[in-house]
């Protein structure tokens, strides 16, 4: 039999959106909480994902937390290591550690309506009741890898970039990376270096733009710890600059093709073979896909040790990869770069709400839908961190996970006020919520930028991204409106 715990808040997973749901709850001098985490320390997917080259493609000062900058960062565009001692340190800060449950992945939650309060099943065994139940599971953390005919009787190694092998050399060995989203255009200059070969398999190639990244000099690190006003004023400069972008991305499809020339000039000047540069063009207007940024991708793959494979693949052998062109690559090693579920990361969770509602199945036949992107009509006391269509194309996500955890904070007081034992999301509310989303998406480049992206559901709707300028979500997200919802 597996251990009870009973509780006032059960939230979720420990990156930025759990880590920051428990800062707020500590700042109003709560500590009824448990945090869960399905691994053995904090982080998410910064945690998870170390593969080479591995950092952030938003400036560090702007993707962190407003209330705990840091002044130490080293370069502009933070590394790996450094955003998840970032997060490390943040928890310790906070002294989130012993309200975190190590080694407990949630497989499930039911709402119990007679107690109304949330039963959540561990894989462990154990079960966590509370009032309220706040999911900060995030999209990234899911491997997203393909099913590639006869890869079952592949003999070398095979893993996704976040789940990367690191007792694995790759020194002098013949590597297929399959993908070219956001980790493969990290991780593959830092392996083309040393790998014998490298076969690149390509199905769409992003827009990359040049990475402004570059050392932060002692001078400035100093200043902003001695004068944190001018860090602030720093951050401020960092996120306008990265808002304008939306403009682009909204219906501005003028504005993303002055981005393209520049990103088309990246590639012309890195890339001097004709038929490479051909390959490596996208044909789709930028911002439809992930726009990318590196200095160090274009440069990688004109290595003559590199090809870029455009042709598929038909057939994984035993120690080779056949194309749909007929040609056998051998390889030793087998690489995904192939990102993550993310508008199918619930379908497998077991979340029941009022009437024996399923979540998942509700979300595989519908589509992902919620109101404000944070709660969902007919599952009460449940808050999503970074819930459908609350993704960024252009800022940084931290911003939004705040404006969220701040008005979950009000939410759960608004239920406490008033003496209720949940809150519930009008349906009304909800509808005329995604209506206008949708309404907005439709004139976005994600919908008329000519490509299929992650951003989709299988239905060819736009369940991930936010259609605008970040700072309508925060006047959105303010305050929880009373009339948009049920008080029991």
């Amino acid at each position: 039999m597996g251990k009870r715990t009973e509780t006032g808040v059960v939230i979720v997973g420990t990156g930025f959106s759990g880590l920051g749901m428990a800062i707020q709850l500590r700042k109003e001098g709560r500590e009824d909480f448990v945090i869960l985490e399905k691994a053995t320390d904090v982080g998410g997917t910064w945690r998870d994902n170390t593969y080479p080259g591995c950092a952030c493609d938003i400036p560090s000062h702007m993707y962190s937390f407003s209330f705990e900058q840091n002044p130490g960062w080293s370069r502009a565009y933070s590394p790996q290591p450094e955003i998840w001692a970032y997060m490390r340190g943040v928890a310790d800060k906070y002294d989130l550690r012993r309200f975190i449950r190590f080694g407990q992945e949630m497989t499930g939650a039911r709402w119990d309506s007679d107690e109304a309060r949330w039963h959540v099943s561990a894989a462990s065994g154990n079960e966590f009741v509370g009032r309220f139940l706040v999911a900060g599971v995030g999209a990234l953390h899911l491997p997203q890898i393909p099913e590639l005919p006869g890869i079952e009787k592949f003999q070398g190694a095979s893993f996704h970039s976040a789940q990367w092998d690191h007792d694995y050399d790759l020194k002098g060995k013949k590597v297929a990376v399959v993908g070219t989203g956001a980790s493969a255009v990290q991780f593959v200059p830092e392996i083309a270096q040393d790998v014998a070969k490298l076969s690149l398999f390509q199905r769409t190639p992003p827009w990359i733009m040049p990475k402004a990244d570059h050392e932060m000099p002692g001078w400035t690190r100093r200043a902003f710890k001695a004068v944190p006003f001018l860090q602030r004023a720093y951050r401020d400069f960092l996120y306008w600059t990265l808002e304008a972008r939306a403009i682009g991305f909204n219906g501005h499809a003028g504005v993303m093709k002055l981005g393209q020339r520049l990103a088309q000039r990246n590639i012309d000047k890195a890339v001097k073979d004709p038929e490479l540069r051909a390959k490596l063009t996208p044909d789709y207007t930028m911002g439809c896909k992930r726009v990318l940024v590196s200095n160090a991708y274009y440069p990688a793959l004109i290595r003559d040790n590199v090809e870029v494979v455009t042709d598929g693949v038909t057939e994984v052998r035993e120690h080779s990869i056949v194309d749909a062109a007929g040609v056998s690559h051998e390889v030793d090693a087998i690489i995904y770069g192939t990102g993550f579920h993310v508008t199918d990361a619930f379908d497998d969770l077991d979340i029941i709400g009022t009437g024996g509602r399923n979540l998942g199945k509700e979300w595989a036949t519908e589509g992902m839908n919620t109101h404000q992107g944070i709660t969902v009509s007919g599952f009460p006391n449940l808050f999503f961190l970074l819930g459908p269509n609350t993704g960024l194309g252009h800022n940084s996500v931290v911003f939004m996970i705040e404006a969220q955890i701040s008005y979950v904070a009000e939410a759960v007081r608004m239920v406490e006020k008033a003496g209720a034992r949940s809150l519930d999301a009008r349906s009304g509310a909800q509808a005329r919520f995604n209506a206008d989303i949708q309404r907005k998406l439709e004139k976005g480049i994600w919908t008329q930028g000519g490509c299929r992206s992650w951003y989709l559901d299988a239905k060819g709707v736009n369940r991930t991204i936010w259609p605008g300028f970040t700072w309508r979500y925060w006047l959105d997200t303010r305050s929880v409106r009373r009339e948009d919802f049920d008080l029991v």
